[in-house]
């Protein structure tokens, strides 16, 4: 490997890289005036005490091979990798001429993702588990290349950077983790962040991980570091840390003001240790530049600033007309049943999970860059607690089915990596055994949500999330609850959730052959239900957003979804039979997009509207559902819309409690009646 030193190193390059330094430095010191001005920049993290290890990442990334994953403060790194001084300001005062957001994001998040230099959230670290779901479809596909991803050292002390290292460790997966050590996350100290000094080394008894420490501000040490690192990982196809030794010369960020906790003598320290005039006088000193050619190419830098600061200031600002662009990517269309509806036939029914696992079979035929994995997903012939995958790795093979860590944020968020390098790969996700285990995978899962939206429309992951969801099972506490509540208020994925077996095959092929981020919720309690199963048509499509009327009626509309479908169906039986009421129960299939049409149309015609679901009345969709109904239908009211759903506490254990919590169809009945009588 070749060593990078002051006395070997050809001319060109140390005037390239003292140009780079010097134009980085120059915009670094200049983002604050953007601010003042009331141009933007309102968020800037100085990179200054970085300039060696931020200048040997971009030398090292090799376009059209690498994956980077800058974080906020990579101004250096992503110059040095190529991107011009003119985008960086676009990023920096919001521009909707911005490659990485169109002024979509935060400023200070460079991105060029058809460069792929990623865009990455605001939440540092999390672009660790991006990194590694990119390694492993460059290792699945043969492709020669590293995945670079870049954050403080504190970020390390996120459980997700450890499960990003761990996974990495485990599939030994080409990543270069890059950890910028200043000493502090904005003014928390090293020392309480971790006990070892250097965070890498809590990391040394890993298998199959290398670590490398060098001085992120000398140039040379960290252009060697980089090197051996980016060698070692394509020929060992093993991860690396590099932990480079920096100093912040500046604040954390414009919106934080160091001397508060930093001393005089610190910050005489750090002013000290530049890297860029050590640089300087490295050059002079041992006269491989002459000060005429230093001077020469700071005047060259100082020139293209001025020429791209014009040139960005009068570029166009985004067009608030186009909030609503890339919120959710068009979907797969159903070709042959457009409404997601087949006729009566005869036939063997299935049950709901052989339904699941049958069209996850044919579309992993129909698709071969289809993949899954997931919490016990594949282990011998056992597949996923409820055996949804069952047989799948034995057709399919180990690269394509397997069985994750415990640690839902790897499973999502190397899920979001994977389909960054190619968007023909489907990649579907058992997200927790259970949905209530869930939780700590929802940082992701925002990730998924608005990957579409921030960046502009040029990066969406093609997942589809399978949560095994609900009561009914005598479960208790994570293992009964219902979560779309809460995660249908993030913007940026489709939620759905199947009644019966039929509908859960088709919004599973739907789901899986759409672009973007599908939340696919299994009511569990329905696997294996003889009222679920229902003749399931060979590849039988379910469009998104188009609900289901189970029964046709004219008295009341009860709209409802998932395990208490069933309930209401049987309520209208009775309430027919006992009162000879008509009532129409219409599974809305599909939360969101949700199908208004088909609701609204049914409440004009009943005049009556009674929402019923498992999760919680108190904040449940179907409060959205409701205010919906009365906003825009309130003239064709004669009943106020009533609810019906869980009480307003977690799912108990006991059966008694349970039943005291969930909605039965005593419940659903005593409400529809009322609102009947009404």
């Amino acid at each position: 490997m070749k060593k990078y030193d002051i006395k070997t190193t050809d001319a060109e390059s140390l005037k390239k890289w003292y140009y780079l330094m010097t134009l980085g430095r120059a915009l670094d010191e200049k983002a604050p005036a953007y601010l003042l001005q009331s141009l933007g920049w309102s968020y800037h993290a100085p990179y200054a005490g970085h300039d060696g290890i931020q200048l040997a990442m971009g030398q090292v990334f090799t376009r059209g091979e690498d994956f980077l994953f800058p974080y906020y403060r990579d101004m250096l790194t992503v110059l040095s990798a190529g991107m011009t001084v003119e985008e960086l300001i676009l990023n920096g005062i919001s521009k909707a001429t911005d490659p990485g957001s169109g002024g979509r994001h935060m400023s200070n998040h460079f991105a060029k993702p058809e460069w792929h230099i990623e865009n990455i959230s605001s939440a540092t670290g999390t672009h660790d588990l991006h990194a590694a779901g990119v390694a492993r479809a460059m290792v699945y596909y043969g492709h020669k290349g590293v995945v670079i991803t870049s954050h403080g050292e504190s970020a390390a002390s996120e459980g997700f950077v450890y499960e990003a290292v761990n996974g990495a460790s485990l599939e030994r997966l080409p990543v270069i983790f890059v950890w910028q050590d200043n000493g502090y996350g904005i003014s928390v100290p090293k020392k309480d962040q971790t006990a070892a000094r250097k965070v890498a080394d809590n990391f040394s008894g890993f298998k199959n991980l290398k670590i490398i420490h060098c001085n992120g501000k000398d140039v040379f040490d960290s252009m060697n570091a980089m090197a051996e690192a980016r060698e070692y990982a394509l020929l060992n196809r093993n991860p690396v840390i590099v932990q480079a030794n920096c100093v912040r010369i500046g604040s954390h960020s414009n919106s934080d003001k160091h001397t508060l906790y930093r001393d005089e003598g610190e910050l005489a320290y750090v002013k000290e240790a530049d890297p860029l005039m050590k640089f300087r006088r490295m050059l002079l000193r041992y006269k491989r530049l002459t000060e005429e050619e230093l001077k020469e190419i700071e005047e060259r830098a100082r020139k293209e600033l001025t020429a791209a600061n014009r040139k960005a200031l009068a570029a166009p600002d985004p067009d608030p007309k186009t909030i609503f662009d890339y919120v959710l990517p068009e979907p797969y269309e159903p070709e042959k049943y457009k409404d997601g509806v087949h006729p009566e036939a005869g036939g063997e029914k299935k049950f709901l999970v052989n339904a699941i696992n049958d069209t996850l079979k044919a579309e992993f035929r129909h698709n071969p860059d289809t993949f899954i994995w997931g919490q016990d997903v594949a282990n011998k012939d056992k597949g996923g607690v409820f055996n949804v995958t069952k047989g799948m790795q034995q057709e399919f093979g180990e690269s394509r089915v397997f069985s994750a860590p415990i640690a839902e944020d790897y499973i999502v968020g190397t899920a979001n990596g994977m389909s960054r390098f190619d968007p023909k790969i489907r990649v579907v996700i058992e997200g927790a055994e259970f949905a209530d285990y869930f939780w700590p995978a929802v940082e992701q899962y925002v990730e998924c949500t608005h990957e579409y939206w921030r960046s502009n429309g040029k990066f969406v992951p093609n997942v589809t999330l399978r949560l095994a969801s609900g009561g009914y099972i005598g479960g208790g506490l994570y293992h009964s609850q219902n979560i779309e509540g809460a995660l249908a208020t993030l913007p940026g994925a489709r939620i759905v959730c199947p009644s019966f077996a039929d509908d859960a095959a088709g919004l599973l092929r739907t789901s899986i052959r759409s672009r973007g981020f599908t939340l696919f919720l299994e009511p569990k309690a329905l696997y294996n239900s003889v009222e679920a199963a229902s003749v399931v048509p060979e590849d039988f499509e379910v469009p998104f957003g188009k609900a289901r009327v189970r029964r046709e009626g004219s008295d009341l509309s009860v709209i409802t979804y998932g395990n208490t479908t069933h309930f209401c169906l049987d309520v209208a039986a009775r309430l027919e039979k006992e009162g000879g009421w008509n009532v129409e129960v219409i599974d809305i299939r599909s939360l969101i997009p949700l199908d208004k049409e088909t609701i609204y149309e049914s409440v004009k015609k009943t005049g009556k509207a009674l929402v019923v679901h498992e999760d919680k009345v108190f904040a449940g969709f179907g409060g959205e559902i409701a205010a919906g109904i009365g906003s825009d239908l309130f003239r064709y009211l004669d009943a106020p819309v009533q609810r019906v759903g869980s009480t307003f506490t977690p799912v108990g254990f006991h059966p008694v409690l349970e039943r005291a919590i969930l909605p039965d169809t005593d419940k659903i009945y005593e409400a529809a009646k009322k609102l009947l009588e009404f």
